[in-house]
Protein backbone atom coordinates (compact mmCIF):
# COMPACT_ATOMS: atom_id res chain seq x y z
CA UNK A 1 0.00 0.00 0.00
CA UNK A 2 1.19 3.33 -1.03
CA UNK A 3 0.81 6.92 1.14
CA UNK A 4 2.00 9.06 -1.10
CA UNK A 5 -0.80 11.49 -2.47
CA UNK A 6 -1.05 14.25 -4.39
CA UNK A 7 -0.89 17.73 -3.09
CA UNK A 8 -0.44 19.95 -5.92
CA UNK A 9 -0.95 20.48 -9.66
CA UNK A 10 -0.47 22.72 -12.17
CA UNK A 11 1.53 24.08 -14.88
CA UNK A 12 4.97 26.16 -15.75
CA UNK A 13 3.95 29.84 -17.17
CA UNK A 14 6.61 31.08 -19.24
CA UNK A 15 7.41 34.23 -16.88
CA UNK A 16 8.16 32.19 -14.41
CA UNK A 17 11.42 30.63 -16.38
CA UNK A 18 14.67 32.01 -16.20
CA UNK A 19 17.80 32.71 -18.38
CA UNK A 20 18.75 29.41 -18.40
CA UNK A 21 14.95 28.52 -19.90
CA UNK A 22 13.85 26.41 -17.69
CA UNK A 23 11.55 26.65 -14.70
CA UNK A 24 12.97 29.07 -12.16
CA UNK A 25 14.30 27.17 -8.87
CA UNK A 26 11.96 29.50 -6.65
CA UNK A 27 8.77 28.49 -8.36
CA UNK A 28 9.58 24.81 -7.32
CA UNK A 29 9.66 26.40 -4.09
CA UNK A 30 6.57 28.49 -4.44
CA UNK A 31 4.81 24.93 -5.18
CA UNK A 32 6.36 22.92 -2.35
CA UNK A 33 5.00 25.37 0.26
CA UNK A 34 1.59 24.71 -1.07
CA UNK A 35 2.09 20.53 -1.15
CA UNK A 36 3.40 21.03 1.95
CA UNK A 37 0.48 22.83 3.43
CA UNK A 38 -1.52 20.62 2.06
CA UNK A 39 0.06 17.12 3.40
CA UNK A 40 0.42 19.17 6.81
CA UNK A 41 -3.29 19.85 7.22
CA UNK A 42 -4.14 16.18 6.73
CA UNK A 43 -2.18 15.12 9.25
CA UNK A 44 -2.83 17.71 11.86
CA UNK A 45 0.79 19.36 11.88
CA UNK A 46 1.88 23.19 11.35
CA UNK A 47 5.40 24.59 11.40
CA UNK A 48 8.11 25.25 8.86
CA UNK A 49 10.56 22.66 7.98
CA UNK A 50 14.59 23.38 9.42
CA UNK A 51 15.95 21.67 6.26
CA UNK A 52 15.34 20.63 2.75
CA UNK A 53 17.08 19.06 0.53
CA UNK A 54 15.88 19.29 -3.30
CA UNK A 55 17.24 17.69 -6.34
CA UNK A 56 16.59 18.64 -9.90
CA UNK A 57 17.02 15.57 -11.97
CA UNK A 58 15.02 16.91 -15.26
CA UNK A 59 14.17 20.44 -16.65
CA UNK A 60 10.60 21.45 -17.01
CA UNK A 61 10.22 24.00 -19.87
CA UNK A 62 6.98 26.91 -20.32
CA UNK A 63 4.40 25.03 -20.72
CA UNK A 64 4.83 21.73 -19.07
CA UNK A 65 2.59 20.64 -16.98
CA UNK A 66 3.34 18.58 -13.32
CA UNK A 67 2.03 17.90 -9.63
CA UNK A 68 3.12 17.10 -6.60
CA UNK A 69 3.20 13.94 -4.64
CA UNK A 70 3.70 14.04 -0.76
CA UNK A 71 3.95 11.66 1.84
CA UNK A 72 5.30 11.41 5.80
CA UNK A 73 8.87 9.30 6.13
CA UNK A 74 9.79 9.39 9.77
CA UNK A 75 8.94 10.32 12.80
CA UNK A 76 11.73 11.30 15.86
CA UNK A 77 11.69 14.31 17.76
CA UNK A 78 10.22 15.85 14.73
CA UNK A 79 9.11 14.74 11.84
CA UNK A 80 10.05 13.95 7.91
CA UNK A 81 8.20 14.54 4.91
CA UNK A 82 9.15 13.76 0.72
CA UNK A 83 7.57 15.43 -1.80
CA UNK A 84 8.03 14.29 -5.31
CA UNK A 85 7.22 16.52 -8.35
CA UNK A 86 5.71 14.31 -11.34
CA UNK A 87 6.03 15.77 -15.06
CA UNK A 88 1.97 14.94 -15.41
CA UNK A 89 2.22 13.81 -19.37
CA UNK A 90 5.02 11.27 -18.70
CA UNK A 91 5.11 10.04 -15.13
CA UNK A 92 8.63 10.85 -14.49
CA UNK A 93 9.98 12.20 -11.42
CA UNK A 94 11.78 15.17 -11.84
CA UNK A 95 12.56 16.79 -8.87
CA UNK A 96 12.44 15.36 -5.44
CA UNK A 97 12.27 17.65 -1.90
CA UNK A 98 13.42 15.72 1.09
CA UNK A 99 12.02 18.03 4.13
CA UNK A 100 13.15 18.03 8.22
CA UNK A 101 11.22 19.24 10.68
CA UNK A 102 12.49 19.70 14.00
CA UNK A 103 9.29 20.35 16.02
CA UNK A 104 7.99 17.92 18.42
CA UNK A 105 4.98 15.87 17.96
CA UNK A 106 2.26 15.46 20.47
CA UNK A 107 1.38 11.32 20.71
CA UNK A 108 -1.57 12.37 18.72
CA UNK A 109 -0.10 13.18 15.98
CA UNK A 110 3.06 10.89 16.14
CA UNK A 111 0.12 8.20 16.19
CA UNK A 112 -1.66 10.29 12.71
CA UNK A 113 1.88 10.47 11.30
CA UNK A 114 3.42 6.93 12.35
CA UNK A 115 -0.07 5.56 10.32
CA UNK A 116 0.60 6.50 6.95
CA UNK A 117 4.81 6.48 6.75
CA UNK A 118 5.51 5.66 3.16
CA UNK A 119 9.07 4.65 1.87
CA UNK A 120 11.24 7.31 0.24
CA UNK A 121 12.32 6.33 -3.01
CA UNK A 122 14.78 9.34 -4.35
CA UNK A 123 17.72 10.47 -4.18
CA UNK A 124 19.39 9.74 -1.28
CA UNK A 125 21.05 12.99 0.41
CA UNK A 126 25.13 13.51 -0.28
CA UNK A 127 26.56 14.97 2.44
CA UNK A 128 28.90 17.87 1.72
CA UNK A 129 31.69 20.22 3.25
CA UNK A 130 30.57 22.92 5.19
CA UNK A 131 32.93 26.28 5.70
CA UNK A 132 34.96 26.88 8.35
CA UNK A 133 34.26 30.35 8.20
CA UNK A 134 32.66 32.85 6.53
CA UNK A 135 36.50 35.30 5.86
CA UNK A 136 36.33 35.69 1.74
CA UNK A 137 32.51 35.83 1.30
CA UNK A 138 31.24 38.41 -0.62
CA UNK A 139 27.61 40.12 -0.80
CA UNK A 140 25.65 39.18 -3.19
CA UNK A 141 22.29 39.95 -2.62
CA UNK A 142 20.53 42.84 0.12
CA UNK A 143 17.11 44.18 0.91
CA UNK A 144 14.30 44.25 3.57
CA UNK A 145 11.53 41.93 4.27
CA UNK A 146 7.96 42.83 2.79
CA UNK A 147 4.74 42.00 3.81
CA UNK A 148 4.28 40.06 0.31
CA UNK A 149 7.12 37.54 1.61
CA UNK A 150 5.26 36.51 4.38
CA UNK A 151 3.43 32.95 4.07
CA UNK A 152 -0.39 32.13 5.67
CA UNK A 153 1.41 31.51 9.29
CA UNK A 154 3.44 35.06 8.93
CA UNK A 155 7.08 33.69 8.55
CA UNK A 156 9.57 34.73 5.74
CA UNK A 157 8.00 32.46 3.31
CA UNK A 158 10.08 29.49 1.42
CA UNK A 159 10.05 30.97 -2.01
CA UNK A 160 10.37 34.73 -0.78
CA UNK A 161 13.93 33.30 0.44
CA UNK A 162 14.97 31.17 -2.41
CA UNK A 163 14.28 33.79 -5.04
CA UNK A 164 16.81 36.01 -2.76
CA UNK A 165 19.09 33.52 -2.87
CA UNK A 166 18.63 33.34 -6.34
CA UNK A 167 19.33 37.13 -7.02
CA UNK A 168 22.75 35.82 -4.70
CA UNK A 169 23.52 33.15 -7.67
CA UNK A 170 23.39 35.78 -10.04
CA UNK A 171 25.27 38.29 -9.09
CA UNK A 172 27.88 35.92 -7.81
CA UNK A 173 27.84 34.43 -11.60
CA UNK A 174 28.17 38.18 -12.95
CA UNK A 175 31.14 38.44 -10.57
CA UNK A 176 32.73 35.81 -11.99
CA UNK A 177 32.29 36.83 -15.66
CA UNK A 178 29.23 35.02 -16.46
CA UNK A 179 27.58 37.99 -16.91
CA UNK A 180 24.83 39.22 -19.49
CA UNK A 181 27.00 39.76 -22.37
CA UNK A 182 28.50 36.27 -21.57
CA UNK A 183 25.27 34.30 -21.23
CA UNK A 184 24.12 35.47 -24.57
CA UNK A 185 27.63 35.52 -26.49
CA UNK A 186 28.51 31.80 -25.40
CA UNK A 187 24.71 30.55 -25.01
CA UNK A 188 25.39 29.48 -21.52
CA UNK A 189 23.52 29.82 -18.15
CA UNK A 190 24.00 28.31 -14.24
CA UNK A 191 21.43 25.40 -13.71
CA UNK A 192 21.15 24.00 -10.41
CA UNK A 193 20.89 19.95 -9.91
CA UNK A 194 20.87 20.03 -6.03
CA UNK A 195 19.88 23.17 -2.94
CA UNK A 196 19.99 22.26 0.41
CA UNK A 197 18.21 25.16 2.28
CA UNK A 198 18.97 25.12 6.45
CA UNK A 199 16.59 27.85 7.93
CA UNK A 200 17.68 28.62 11.61
CA UNK A 201 16.04 32.02 12.77
CA UNK A 202 13.43 34.47 11.10
CA UNK A 203 13.20 37.48 9.91
CA UNK A 204 10.33 40.56 10.79
CA UNK A 205 8.40 42.88 8.46
CA UNK A 206 10.49 45.31 6.99
CA UNK A 207 13.89 43.92 8.75
CA UNK A 208 17.30 44.45 6.45
CA UNK A 209 19.23 41.10 5.39
CA UNK A 210 22.47 40.65 3.54
CA UNK A 211 22.99 37.55 1.54
CA UNK A 212 27.09 36.67 1.39
CA UNK A 213 28.21 34.18 -0.95
CA UNK A 214 31.30 31.63 -0.91
CA UNK A 215 32.46 28.87 -3.31
CA UNK A 216 32.92 25.59 -1.48
CA UNK A 217 33.36 23.63 -4.84
CA UNK A 218 34.60 23.94 -8.12
CA UNK A 219 34.73 21.55 -10.68
CA UNK A 220 35.56 21.52 -14.74
CA UNK A 221 31.87 22.32 -15.17
CA UNK A 222 30.44 22.36 -11.91
CA UNK A 223 30.29 25.30 -9.16
CA UNK A 224 28.94 24.91 -5.37
CA UNK A 225 27.93 28.33 -3.91
CA UNK A 226 27.34 28.61 -0.53
CA UNK A 227 24.96 31.51 0.40
CA UNK A 228 23.83 32.63 3.84
CA UNK A 229 21.49 35.30 4.67
CA UNK A 230 22.23 37.03 8.08
CA UNK A 231 19.92 39.86 9.52
CA UNK A 232 21.83 42.98 9.29
CA UNK A 233 20.33 44.11 12.73
CA UNK A 234 21.53 41.75 14.86
CA UNK A 235 24.04 39.87 12.05
CA UNK A 236 22.70 36.29 12.98
CA UNK A 237 21.92 33.79 10.23
CA UNK A 238 18.67 33.31 9.24
CA UNK A 239 19.55 30.71 6.37
CA UNK A 240 22.14 29.09 4.57
CA UNK A 241 21.49 27.70 1.28
CA UNK A 242 24.40 24.92 -0.81
CA UNK A 243 23.79 25.92 -4.69
CA UNK A 244 25.32 22.94 -6.97
CA UNK A 245 25.44 23.43 -10.61
CA UNK A 246 27.12 23.51 -13.66
CA UNK A 247 28.30 25.70 -16.62
CA UNK A 248 25.09 24.34 -19.12
CA UNK A 249 25.09 24.74 -22.93
CA UNK A 250 21.93 25.93 -23.42
CA UNK A 251 21.79 24.35 -27.07
CA UNK A 252 23.10 21.16 -26.35
CA UNK A 253 21.25 21.32 -23.05
CA UNK A 254 24.56 19.65 -21.59
CA UNK A 255 26.94 20.95 -18.95
CA UNK A 256 30.44 22.65 -20.45
CA UNK A 257 34.12 23.56 -19.30
CA UNK A 258 34.24 26.27 -17.43
CA UNK A 259 36.49 29.46 -19.73
CA UNK A 260 39.89 29.90 -17.89
CA UNK A 261 39.26 33.52 -16.42
CA UNK A 262 36.09 32.18 -15.26
CA UNK A 263 37.97 29.65 -13.12
CA UNK A 264 40.50 31.72 -12.17
CA UNK A 265 37.56 33.95 -10.87
CA UNK A 266 35.88 31.37 -8.89
CA UNK A 267 39.39 30.50 -7.59
CA UNK A 268 39.71 33.80 -5.46
CA UNK A 269 36.41 32.93 -3.86
CA UNK A 270 36.77 29.54 -2.55
CA UNK A 271 36.53 28.64 0.71
CA UNK A 272 37.58 26.42 3.59
CA UNK A 273 35.31 23.66 3.87
CA UNK A 274 35.37 20.68 6.28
Amino acid sequence: MTHWTETYRGGVPPWQCDVTEHFTVAYYFDRLEEAAANLAETLGVLGMPGRIEARYSKELHAGATFHIESAPLAIGDGWRAGHRVVESTSGEVVTWFDTHYDLPLSPDQSRAIGGRLATWNGPAAEPRPEPTATDGFIATARGRSKPGDLDAAGNFSLSAMVHRFSNASGQTAAALGMDTAFLQRNRRGFSTFEMTLRISGALRVDEPWLIETGIGHLGNSSLRMIHRMVSVRTGSEIARVGQYGVNLDLDARRPARWPDDIRDRAAQLLVSVR
